[in-house]
């Protein structure tokens, strides 16, 4: 039995020998010199060691030009300091599944990339490229915003229906389009990246696509788009299960984000112990509005500083006659300090100037008539704004709340109402909410109220404090009952 057992054991350890086996990129022809294409030499390489049992394709110092490559099952690229994948130009390098991008993989499992390289997409020179080949009439394309659409530029990763990928150390930069989406995947893990992509237009740093079990760790994003960003393009899967912690995070978008699409849901979201600075719109935006579903979510210990607003909620209805829900959401221990000017002045592709003229937008909790926002509590929040809101830049008195519109079809942003009455917290449509130890800091005069409900239902506020210079009166509510300020 004993000498079974010691078999089995040597058995074993074989296995997890050849599984971790390195081969060098040089071995299969690689170039490192940054000019000769090695797309068909990197992707040789992995089939081999995929086919062979598995291990690591490792790449030394150098520049390695490649177009797209296929991740297979059991293999990992392992990128040594110095190492740099970089993009080819050529949009016809790339190929395509969905979406175009560097790295792809679909249905493939115990994958990923790893190390302390770099993977360098060229985004801004291959984006020109296409934007050349669109004005030639070679490539047809919509080309609205006077850029191309999404699926003709590369993005860095694009993995599908993928199990146990690995995400680790390396840096990533330069997107032409999204950063990196991982779609309907499981057990995803990503930690200590970095990711500084600012080349283009649509940078999300990372698209959690419907995927199920998924961890976000340690890592750093600075993205022109939204930083961190969960969506849901399958009316049939849902986020589930995942975990975004220690991060830090700047935008000209937004920094943490669900619901760009939302056709499934998210469900069972963890987001503790991050910080965001510099960031164009909201630090959180959490959004249902294509009748999905947004339920138990907890943000715990978030340090804001520079932001354009602190935290937007919205149950919203795109796709007409999909009615979605959002509930059981709990935000505690917020720290944000937003600014009177543009949060990314100076960066490049800065967030737009838009939906003016208005004033500095407060926390914004917004359902749709008889579509509630249910169950959210938040405590420990502290928001430092700048106030100096005045009637005669844009008015919303408080006497015609009902001219507020309700545009559940409009795309979802904290700005999207333009002129709201409260400089603090205005809540709309919404019902069984507690507000526990929350700090509002006005920096000079605002015409505006602290705090305004309308059509909340069952709503408690305990240790509701509020600095403002002017008037003391600190809360109106309208169409609203049951609610409570001790």
């Amino acid at each position: 039995m004993r000498r079974k057992s010691l078999i089995t054991l040597a058995l074993l350890f074989q296995t997890v020998v050849l599984l971790a086996k390195d081969y060098n990129a040089s071995l299969f022809g690689i170039n490192s010199d940054g000019m000769t294409l090695n797309t068909r030499s990197i992707q040789a390489g992995i089939d081999y060691i995929s086919e062979n049992g598995g291990g690591r394709l490792v790449f030394y110092v150098g520049r390695y030009l490649t177009g797209s490559i296929h991740l297979k099952s059991n293999v990992t690229i392992h990128l040594e300091e110095g190492a740099v994948l970089v993009g080819s130009l050529n949009p016809y390098d790339y190929d395509k599944n969905r979406f175009m991008a560097m790295i792809l993989a679909q249905d493939q499992h115990d994958i990923g990339v790893t190390g302390i390289g770099v993977i360098d997409g060229q985004g801004r020179s291959i984006a020109r490229n296409v934007v050349a080949l669109i004005h030639s009439g070679v490539i047809k394309d919509n080309f609205k915003y006077d850029r191309p659409q999404e699926d003709h530029r590369p993005m860095i990763f694009y993995l599908r229906s993928c199990s146990n990928v690995t995400i680790t150390g390396i840096t990533v930069r330069n997107s032409a389009s999204w950063v990196q989406t991982y779609d309907q995947c499981k057990n995803l893990k990503i930690d200590s990246i970095r990711v500084d992509s600012k080349a283009y237009w649509n940078n999300d740093g990372i698209d959690i696509v419907d995927c199920d079990g998924a961890s976000i760790t340690n890592s750093f994003i600075d993205a022109a788009d939204d930083g961190i960003c969960l969506k849901s393009h399958d009316d049939k899967a849902f986020c589930n299960n995942v975990y975004v912690w220690n991060n830090t995070i700047r935008s000209s978008a937004n920094a943490i984000k669900f619901g760009t699409v939302a056709y499934g849901g998210f469900k069972n979201i963890r987001i503790v112990n991050n910080r965001v600075y510099d960031t164009y719109r909201s630090a959180l935006a959490l959004e249902s509005v294509d009748g999905g579903f947004l339920n138990n979510v907890v943000v715990d210990s978030l340090k804001v500083v520079n932001t354009g607003n602190a935290v937007f909620m919205r149950l919203g209805e795109r796709a007409v006659g999909r009615k979605g829900s959002f509930e059981k959401v709990r935000v505690s221990n917020v720290w944000v300090e937003i600014p009177a000017g543009k949060p990314d002045a100076g960066y490049e592709y800065e967030g737009p100037i838009e939906d003016m003229p208005r004033n500095i937008s407060p926390i914004v909790i917004a359902g749709l008539p008889g579509q509630y926002i249910n169950d959210v509590v938040l405590s420990n929040i502290e928001v430092k704004y700048p106030g100096g809101g005045s009637p005669f830049f844009a008015e919303a008195p408080l006497d015609r709340l009902d001219s507020i519109p309700e545009i559940p079809s409009k795309y979802p942003d904290f700005s999207m109402f333009k002129e709201l009455p409260a400089w603090g917290i205005y809540v709309r449509h919404a019902k069984n909410l507690q507000f526990t130890n929350i700090r509002l800091f006005c920096g000079k005069k605002d015409y505006r109220m602290p705090v305004v409900l309308d059509d909340v239902h069952t709503a408690g506020f305990q240790s509701l404090q509020i600095q403002q210079p002017g008037p003391k009166r600190v809360m109106h509510t309208y169409k609203s009952s049951g609610v409570t300020n001790k």
